[in-house]
């Protein structure tokens, strides 16, 4: 990365902890003789999440149904896109969907046809929520303008007292918003602050891009079925944005249960800039698992409600995530060190939005 932060983590773990856990989890993929990217389950969930997409999409636009059919395949258009964001982009964009860095491309592309940008989610997720998770001013995904407070450090406004009854609304309206808004405002604002990172292409490049990426995007969602689609133009746009609130409110729910929660702290750094803790201790302080015995969330969520190991080993894909998170719940016990965890994922939601109703309170 090359950027203007002046965040840093203590370097000070007297007891060793990152590097013996490291350690231990080098060592089971060595053991098992097994690479630390995807394998088949991976690839065949893959071909799974796609079909979720895509299928809808074909029958939509090649067959004479009713609006009240389409819909419901809006739906599942909607599902499989959140599918493939979070088991197919995310590993590709982390550059561990596959060992070879050409697959990884290719995979971590397929945002361009769920709504996003390359370059911007890098810089967002990879480079700022990964490093600086949890902290006010610096991690973006604690930033909803000022609709929503997720932070004790953002400014409260009065309607702040409400959105632990409006946000679910709201969350529906990530992935358009991705689209139609916040690619073009991240963008610049990046290019301001000189954000990169390694082998990212030059400004004028990113621009040109993301404007071609756009334009073949809203022409696979809207202009070719308007085109093919026997019905107003306007059935389309229901449908699009039915398809964009299904997958932006899986993708938020799913998103905020792992750091905008009771259990996350969202620390802040001392008068000189650094932090109290290690970088991976504070993963540990700032991060939540859900419901990982359940094997539903485990695949279909890719592994996001196993944020702790996520976290931590950024670069394995999560279709390992359930046999490491022994491994690093036993190394967080001896070292007296939490290892945040709700059961289910009904009990995180319920933590959720107590934290919003928290975060809405005028503070003294």
């Amino acid at each position: 990365m090359q950027a203007t932060q002046s965040l840093r983590f203590s370097r000070k773990d007297p007891k060793q902890f990152f590097k013996t856990l490291n350690h231990r989890v080098n060592q089971h993929f060595k053991e098992k003789k097994m690479a630390k990217t995807g394998n088949w389950k991976l690839y065949i969930k893959t071909i799974v999440m796609f079909s979720l997409m895509i299928a809808p999409y074909l029958l939509v636009i090649t067959l004479e149904i009713s609006l009240w059919l389409k819909l419901p395949l809006c739906m599942v258009m909607g599902i499989g896109m959140a599918g493939v964001g979070m088991n197919v982009m995310h590993d590709g964009n982390h550059g561990s969907f596959s060992k070879h860095p050409l697959i990884n491309k290719i995979m971590g592309s397929s945002i361009y046809i769920l709504a996003g940008n390359v370059f911007n989610w890098k810089i967002k997720h990879n480079v700022l929520h990964h490093t600086f998770t949890n902290i006010h001013g610096h991690d973006e995904d604690l930033e909803a303008g000022r609709i929503i407070r997720f932070s004790r450090h953002a400014e409260w406004m009065p309607h702040h007292k409400f959105q632990h009854l409006y946000s679910i609304l709201l969350y529906g309206l990530l992935t358009i918003n991705w689209a139609v808004f916040s690619d073009f405002q991240q963008m610049k604002r990046y290019m301001k602050r000189k954000l990169s990172y390694v082998n990212s292409k030059k400004p004028s490049l990113q621009w040109i891009g993301l404007f071609l990426t756009k334009i073949i995007y809203f022409t696979i969602w809207i202009a070719i079925p308007i085109i093919f689609i026997n019905s107003p133009w306007w059935t389309v746009l229901i449908g699009f944005v039915i398809m964009h609130y299904t997958a932006g409110l899986i993708l938020s729910l799913v998103f905020q249960l792992a750091h905008v929660i009771e259990d996350a702290e969202m620390p802040r750094a001392n008068t000189s800039g650094t932090m109290k803790n290690t970088w991976a201790i504070h993963q540990l302080l700032t991060t939540v698992n859900f419901s990982t015995k359940n094997r539903f969330m485990n695949w279909f969520t890719g592994g996001l409600n196993h944020q702790i190991e996520h976290h931590i080993f950024p670069h394995i894909s999560h279709v390992h995530y359930s046999k490491i998170a022994a491994i690093v719940k036993k190394t967080t016990k001896e070292f007296n060190l939490p290892y945040n965890e709700y059961k289910t994922t009904r009990s995180a939601l319920v933590s959720h939005f107590k934290f919003l109703k928290q975060m809405g309170v005028q503070p003294a």
